[in-house]
């Protein structure tokens, strides 16, 4: 089972900076370091993460409230993978979410958040246009979670961080999709364009238009290539 990225050392703690054990399980899921239907089996959780049993355990049944770990009868607890009908679902859940947050960061928006948001077009732009897949993707995360944070939406921000981590399989495959950054470059742009000129219905609209196109093109990516993280 492959370490979660800066989880080395022991998360049980008293210490209120250290991160928790769900949380440290959550951010292996999220990145992908553990994959869907993959086993997660508290001895070895347990050994990895320098943590109780006690507190896997409980770590593992928060993360099934939060859809992100299931518990198979005689089987224990694995990754949730999510079908493709559960992902046309939770984007169209952000489409309603992450326009109204855009919406929001649109008439929230400082000077230099605005200064932000153009350069972060601009790399965009360039990672596009010298074909960097992976740094273009990282600038979509980038962008998003931005705008989130600007929008002082702090509940749908929650929501949407949960969203992430049980769609990760699909986003990364439409992240890695060819072609795919030539056609969202010109929504991120029309969505970046809006929050610099504080039109807010002009934001909610483009947004919920990137999202869209995300939708249409899911089946696509779903039978495209299989999920390597």
């Amino acid at each position: 089972m492959a370490a979660a990225a800066g989880t080395t050392g022991s998360v049980e703690s008293a210490d209120p900076v250290k991160p928790t054990v769900a949380h440290v399980i959550r951010q292996a899921i999220t990145s992908g370091e553990f994959g869907p239907n993959q086993r997660l089996v508290e001895a070895e959780l347990s050994q990895q993460f320098g943590a109780g049993r006690a507190a896997v355990r409980n770590a593992l049944a928060q993360l099934t409230t939060e859809g992100l770990v299931e518990h198979i009868p005689n089987r224990g607890a694995r990754v949730r993978a999510v079908s493709l009908a559960e992902a046309i679902e939770i984007t169209e859940v952000r489409m309603a979410l992450e326009g109204l947050c855009a919406a929001r960061a649109a008439e929230r928006a400082t000077d230099e958040d605005r200064v932000e948001l153009r350069e972060i077009g601009a790399r965009m732009q360039q990672a596009v246009a010298t074909g960097d897949v992976f740094g273009y993707s990282d600038l979509n995360r980038e962008l998003h979670s931005r705008i989130l944070a600007i929008s002082g939406q702090n509940t749908a921000s929650a929501v949407l961080e949960r969203l992430h981590g049980q769609n990760v399989r699909h986003q990364f495959r439409l992240a890695m999709h060819p072609g795919r950054p030539h056609v969202s470059l010109p929504q991120h742009l029309a969505v970046i364009e809006a929050l610099c000129t504080a039109d807010s219905a002009a934001a909610e609209s483009a947004m919920r238009a990137h999202l869209h196109s995300v939708i249409e093109t899911l089946p696509e990516v779903d039978k495209s290539r299989p999920f390597r993280p």
